[in-house]
Order: structure tokens, then sequence, then C-alpha cells
């Protein structure tokens, strides 16, 4: 009763192979090797109480686009006729008379003949669609896989169990470029096969549309989806732009991205039907592609099928895993092709194939509902997949100026909740290897969880080294001391760089240690609030225009080293350590230095063991220029696009003119370049090399001392996951306020929030433009930027100051704190509040 048996005649034409039209039946097979189940050909099964398909599905699997290929292997086969079945009629239901008859045979059976059947999973798993797609990647890799004796190992998760080792494949197994191929291939596979003549056309597919919503019948409009998404040929058929033309250029992918669009923007507003057929021509087509030579037409068919919004749904996850898989085994040469065509695609619709891969990311880390994928153990290759897809979008994204979207979008928060410190242990033991952990792909990591893992590389770096100094003490039969933990800095406010810069070099194996700060002659025990205010000093003091260590741009709002020569730059390698232990103790500077700076401070990200070679040179643009001197990057800007005669009408040579302490220095950016006049031919060199003398060259020195005092105390691998806008972020704090959130979290002495003073002062800051918020938060911080986890990193305290409600508010910088006297109006609150934080000292300015 559970067993339907076709006769010869019963079986489509052509198909008269062993095991035609078999359904894998569901739960614990029986029978065979390996425990899985074999069955005699000729026959098929069927769950009980479920009718056979009608004749027109049997016509349709006879038909040549169900056809399996000659080298189809058995096992593919029944993979593809259960993955049809499977979309018409869903997850079948396994026959319990058929299952018992099964497992008493598997008892008796030792062999069998024939082809080995699949994997049904461990007992009581109920079969999918999704874990009958991933049986395609686990006979691929049961070959591959069976020899190699390791396994990279996937991030260990909080709350979840380990997931499995990942197939090899997903990083080692590339598949064959017909680019990288040999002559002989090369010749036996053509460059473009030839492709079927085009369907329709935009406008044709468009009114076929309209015609559909109208009328009901979306015959036409089922059939150009069953068409085109039935092989890579149909595909570039379809939409590419002309079938004769080859389009083997990385600037142009031949593609007709508004017809595209159009399909794909249509197709999730169509009947159910139609969108299954969609997915069934994918699957064909990854089915049958898997393998083979790449040519520039299959680049173009994964192009569009990386487009295809319904992957946005978990249900499709097996087929849209598949697809990135190959994706990602393609070889270098073409990933170059399709990170080209990648970037010249709409802000739109590269922000949706980002968040797409993101929610994939997220969903197979903590699914909502884990009975929707298949088991952990078959597909820990769906993470590694997708972020090397999601590296190639970077990769994009960091080619166009200005980027499509936001380094930030590519932040997946979900990641702040694994464990970020095993992650960055298996990145640091096993860089080389072929272990998955989400460092090789830093840019999905958000700055806050990065903070954190500097912060906890950098405590356990301070642990090792102050128990290093414990032992030692013990070691030589000495007391051990408290302070020896710690970083003790002794300074008089009177001579304040002078003594820090003593302590720091006498004390320079102790740079990782915590900080902790004493004001010689003053009482007071350093809980933070005495190290932050050594550093709003030492910094107010040293960047100050009167010391001559760095200039101030007005124009630009930002300091920038002095190219002025010097017997000592011991000062700005103290700079360098400032900067780095804040980073190291989590603390804000106040410091305006321009991005191309941390560009250089990462340039390269770790000191070279060899002292020869450079340090914190970079390539710089007019764009970086800009960021210091507006306008001499405008300038020569303008130098570029000049029509005239330059050598006439500019009459400049290849020389550059500073001024030092009243004195016009003149400085060749070549060899030889005072003779050589800038021409229309030479200016493009002229400015390059005009750009890299300002901001490389002219001061080497000072910013060598800068980057190797940086680079003393944060000398940890984990600055190779920042960019250098997160490094800028982690010293100077981000620049977007949100003063709402800061309102939840501020604390209150004195005050309740209830009170009318409070609740005056709420409605004034809340209603202040944005340059007199920055202003308030300068005034009780010392900063105007936000620390990188936000407002409420700050503490901020409001506290009741019982004065006379004639003063001005009263500021604490070193413990983020306002006092406020009881003011009875909201006007002469704000009154008070303006005058004092527009009146409050500031630095740097003229």
């Amino acid at each position: 009763m559970g067993v339907l048996r076709t006769s010869r005649k019963d079986r489509p034409h052509g198909e008269q192979c062993a095991g035609w039209g078999r359904r894998p039946l569901l739960g614990r097979g029986g029978g065979g090797r390996d425990g899985r189940d074999q069955q005699r050909p000729g026959t098929t099964r069927w769950a009980q109480g479920r009718e056979r398909p009608p004749a027109h599905i049997l016509r349709v699997w006879a038909s040549p686009a169900w056809r399996s290929p000659p080298d189809r292997r058995p096992w593919e086969l029944s993979i593809h006729r259960h993955l049809s079945e499977t979309l018409r009629y869903g997850p079948p239901t396994p026959c319990p008379r058929h299952t018992a008859n099964v497992a008493s045979r598997r008892r008796r059976r030792t062999s069998a003949p024939g082809p080995r059947g699949l994997d049904r999973g461990s007992k009581g798993q109920i079969s999918t669609f999704s874990s009958s797609v991933s049986t395609v990647s686990q006979k691929q890799e049961a070959t591959e896989n069976r020899s190699s004796p390791t396994h990279p190992a996937f991030p260990n998760i909080k709350n979840v169990r380990d997931l499995p080792p990942i197939s090899l494949d997903v990083r080692q197994k590339q598949r064959i470029s017909t680019d990288a191929s040999s002559s002989e291939i090369k010749a036996a596979v053509p460059a473009e096969s030839t492709l079927p003549i085009q369907p329709k056309t935009m406008k044709d597919f468009q009114e076929d549309v309209e015609k559909a919503k109208s009328s009901g019948d979306w015959k036409a409009v089922h059939d150009f989806y069953l068409t085109t998404f039935d092989s890579f040929p149909e595909l570039n058929a379809a939409f590419k732009k002309d079938a004769t033309t080859s389009f083997n250029t990385i600037e142009d992918s031949g593609i007709n991205a508004k017809f595209v669009n159009a399909v794909y923007d249509a197709l999730l507003n169509t009947p159910q039907d139609i969108q299954k057929t969609v997915l069934k021509g994918i699957i064909n087509s990854l089915l049958r592609e898997w393998k083979g030579p790449r040519t520039k037409d299959d680049l173009r068919a994964y192009f569009i099928l990386l487009q295809n919004p319904q992957f946005n749904n978990t249900s499709t996850y097996v087929i849209y895993a598949h697809l990135l898989r190959q994706i990602a085994a393609l070889v270098e040469a073409d990933h170059h092709f399709l990170v080209h065509w990648v970037k010249k695609l709409s802000q739109k619709r590269f922000k949706q194939l980002v968040e797409r891969l993101l929610q994939f990311i997220s969903l197979r880390l903590f699914p909502a509902k884990p009975e929707e994928f298949p088991p952990l153990t078959k597909c820990s290759w769906w993470i590694p997949s997708a972020s090397k897809v999601l590296a190639l979008l970077n990769t994009a994204n960091n080619l166009v100026h200005p980027p499509l979207i936001p380094y930030t979008d590519f932040y997946n928060s979900t990641l702040d909740h694994i464990d970020l410190m095993e992650e960055y242990h298996t990145w640091q033991s096993f860089g080389n290897s072929h272990r998955f952990s989400f460092c090789q792909y830093p840019f999905v990591i958000s700055i806050a969880a990065k903070k954190i893992i500097i912060q906890r590389d950098s405590e356990q770096q301070m642990i090792s080294i102050a128990r290093q100094s414990l032992v030692d003490k013990v070691s030589r039969r000495q007391r051990p001391d408290m302070n020896m933990l710690f970083l003790n800095m002794k300074v008089r406010r009177t001579h304040l760089v002078s003594d820090s810069l003593d302590e720091l070099t006498r004390k320079r194996a102790d740079l990782k240690k915590k900080l902790k700060v004493t004001f010689v002659g003053e009482a007071g025990l350093d809980m933070g609030g005495l190290t932050k205010e050594w550093f709003l000093l030492l910094i107010r003091q040293i960047f100050h225009p009167d010391y001559g260590m760095f200039t101030y741009h007005k124009d630009s709002h930002c300091h920038w080293f002095s190219s002025f020569k010097c017997d000592n730059y011991s000062e700005f390698r103290l700079v360098g350590i400032l900067m780095g232990l804040a980073v190291y103790n989590s603390i804000t500077l106040d410091i305006r230095f321009p991005p191309c700076c941390y560009k250089k401070l990462l340039s390269p990200p770790i000191v070279p063991s060899d002292q020869n070679t450079p340090v914190g040179i970079c390539s710089v643009t007019t764009d970086d220029l800009s960021q210091i001197m507006p306008e001499l990057a405008h300038g020569l800007s303008e130098l570029l696009s000049y029509e005239g005669n330059v050598e006439e009408d500019f009459y400049s040579t290849f020389q550059v003119f500073q001024e030092e302490f009243g004195i016009i220095k003149s400085y060749n950016l070549k060899p030889g370049g005072e003779k050589i006049p800038v021409t229309n031919q030479n200016r493009k060199e002229y400015v390059q090399l005009y750009i890299d003398f300002l901001l490389n060259k002219s001061i080497y020195k000072q910013f060598a001392a800068f980057y190797y005092g940086f680079h003393s105390v944060c000398a940890s691998n984990a600055l190779m996951l920042l960019r250098p806008e997160e490094v800028e972020i982690l010293v100077c704090g981000s620049p977007e306020l949100d003063m709402h959130a800061l309102q939840r979290s501020t604390q209150y002495d004195g005050y309740a929030k209830t009170d009318s003073t409070i609740r005056y002062f709420w409605d004034v800051v809340l209603g202040f433009p944005l340059d007199l918020q920055k202003k308030l938060l300068h005034f009780t911080t010392g900063s105007d930027r936000v620390p990188v986890g936000g407002m409420a990193d700050l503490n901020f305290k409001i506290s009741k100051n019982e004065t006379s409600t004639n003063w001005l508010p009263v500021a604490h910088t070193c413990f983020n704190q306002l006092c406020l006297p009881p003011y009875k109006s909201k006007k002469d609150l704000k009154q008070k509040l303006i005058i004092g934080i527009s009146n409050s000292e500031g630095f740097g300015l003229e």
C-alpha cells in the first residue's frame, strides 16, 4: 500500500535508467551500505495516502529541461527530481509500514548493487527542502575531504552549540577559469557559448505583466520566467545587451540592468507558482553549472542571480547558500570582474545586496526557527561563503569615490553577541590556516565590537606584564608592592610636558600597565579623574600654537605636523604614546587630526622588524590634502583642469617653497627640479609629487617618531582589524550626537528628573542647534565627541549647585559633571547656559 510500482510503459520516453522517478523516503532509511536506503530498479515509492503525480507533471519531468545530462551521476539525478517534487508538493510524509520493512531488510542485507543512497539524517529528523538541496554539496565534499586529515573549525558561539568543521573546498577548491586555463582547454571550451534567441524585450515583458494583472492570465509571464531562469545561457539571452558581443571587459558587464530590475521587481508580485518556477530554474542552473570552466557568460549569470530578491526569504536560503558557494569558489580573475560589475549598481540595489547577505549571516548564527534550516553539521560552509561574497562587495564599495554606502553599513551587530575573543584568538593562532574566523573579514565587525577586542587584548597584556613583574619580584625574594602593577606617573603641574616625557621614557617597559597619575604636592587618589585631567592638560599644552609642534589650520579646523627641522623629535613620540595610552585606557582625547593622519598611522599597522623600513608613508591624493589645506588642494585641482598653456601661464618648476623661522627655503620635488618646467604633459606628476612632499616627505621624521610612540603602546594585531576612520573614533570619539540618549543615561545629584530646573534644562538643550550642543558637551566633558559606546559611556551627571541663581553653570570635565544653580525660569537658565558654554576656554584656537 505504501509502495507504487511503475511498469516500463509508465516511464517517460528515454528514462529507462534504473531507479527513475524514485522519491527518497524520509526518516531513517534502511538497508544498503553506510545505513543508506537502497531500492530495486524500476520502483517508485510514495508516502502513504499521497496520490501519484498527474500526467502533466510526468510530462514536465520527461521534458529536456528536466533530463539529466549524460555525465550526471545517479545520486544527482535523484536529488534533482526530489527538489522538483518538493517545490510542487512540499516535504513528503514517510510511510510507517514501508519504513519498518526497509529497516528489516537493512538488518539482513550486507551489501547491494547500484548507486549508494543519500544520507537520510539522524533518527526522528524530518527531511526538508533545505536539507535536500544541501545534500548535493555533501556528496561533492565526501570524495574531496575523505583524505583530508584536518578540517577548519567554526567560531564558538555563546549559548549555541559548537559548529562543525568547514569543508576545505570552501576556500581551497576553486573552479577552473578559462582566463587561467591552458591553450588546449581554451580550445576545447569556447570563450562564449552560443546564446539562444532573446525571448522578449523589456517593453514586451512589461506589456505582458500589465495584461496579466488586468486579465488574470499569467501564462505569457510564466513562460518567460520558465525559459529565462532555466539555464545560464537563457539568462544571458534574456538580459545581455547584445548577444553577438562578448563584453569581456571589467568596465561593462554587458547586462541590461534596467531589464533585470524590472523583471525582479515584477517577480515578487506574481502568483506563487511563477515564483516557484524561478526557484526551480535556479536549482537547474546551479546543479548543471557547478563544475566545468567558467566563461564571462557564466559570470554574468551569477551576477544576475545574486540580485534575486527572493533570497530575502529564509525558505530560499539553501538555494542562496549554494549560489554564494559557487561564487565564492571562483578564481581571483573572475572575482575581479564581479567586483567591477557590482560597483556599477545603483546605491539602492547595492545596499539591498549587502543587507541580504548580512541578514543571511545573522539568521544562520541565531535562527528564529532552527527547524527551517539544515542541521549545522551539514551547512558549516554557509557563513564562510557568504562572508567571502560580502568581501567582494566591500572591495567594490571601496573602489568607488565617494563610496556607494558608508562603511558602517557593512557592520553586523549580531556579531556583538558571539565570543569575540575566541574569534580573535582563532585568527591569531591559525592565521595562515584555513580555519574560519570573522576577524578575517573585519569590515563586518562593528567598532563597538572591535573596541571590546582591543580592550580585552590590552587587559590581557596588562595582566600578563603585571604578573611577570610580580613573579620577578618574588623570585628575587623582595616584598611585592601593589604599585608595581601600574604605570605610575608623578608630574608637576608647572613642568607638565618635561616631567611626563621623563616619566614615560624611564618607565618604557611599563607602558602597557594600568595608568595612574599623581600631581606632586597634591593629595588625591586617582580613580580616573586625575588621569583624565592629566591627558586634558598635557594635550592642551602640546597642541598650543605657541609650542610650535603642530600647526592649526583654521579652514579645516584641524592640526598638522610642523615641518620645521629640529634636533630632538622625542616630543612627537610623546604625543604618539599619549594617543596609545588613551586607546589602551579607554579615554577620549580632544585631538583634531585629519583622517589621512590615521591612514598614515596604519601604514603599516604592525611595526616592521627591519628598522630601515619606512613607516607612516602612504599614497595621498588631492582629497587628503583638502582635509588639511582646502585652498591649496583647490588650486592644484584647478591646475589639473586648466585648458590653457600651463608652462607659459603659470611659469612654475618642480620646486616647492616653505618658510622656516622667517627664511624662505626651496626644495626640489625631483632631481634637477629647479630646471624642469611644469607643462600640460607633466602637471599630474607635479601635483602628485607636491602632495607627497607636503604630507609624507617634509614631515617624515616627525611622523616616524609619532608612529613609533603610538605603536610602542598599541603593539597589537588587533590594529589590523581597524580602518583609519575607526582609529580616529577610538582616539577622539564619534562626532554623531544623540542628546535624547544623553538625557536617558544622565545621573542626578541633588536634583530629581521631575524637578523644574531639570525639565527646563532638557527643554533648552534639546532645542539647541548642533553647534551649541557640541559646545555644551565640550564644556562638560572636555571634548565635543562621543565615546565608542555612545552617550551612556560618558557617565554624565548633573549636580545641584546651592548658590545664587545669578551664577553661571560650572563644569568638572574630569568627572563629566555639570553643576547647575536652581534657576527659576527657562529663560534665565537658557541665557546663563549659553553664556557659560560659549565663553569657556577653548584650545587650539586663535
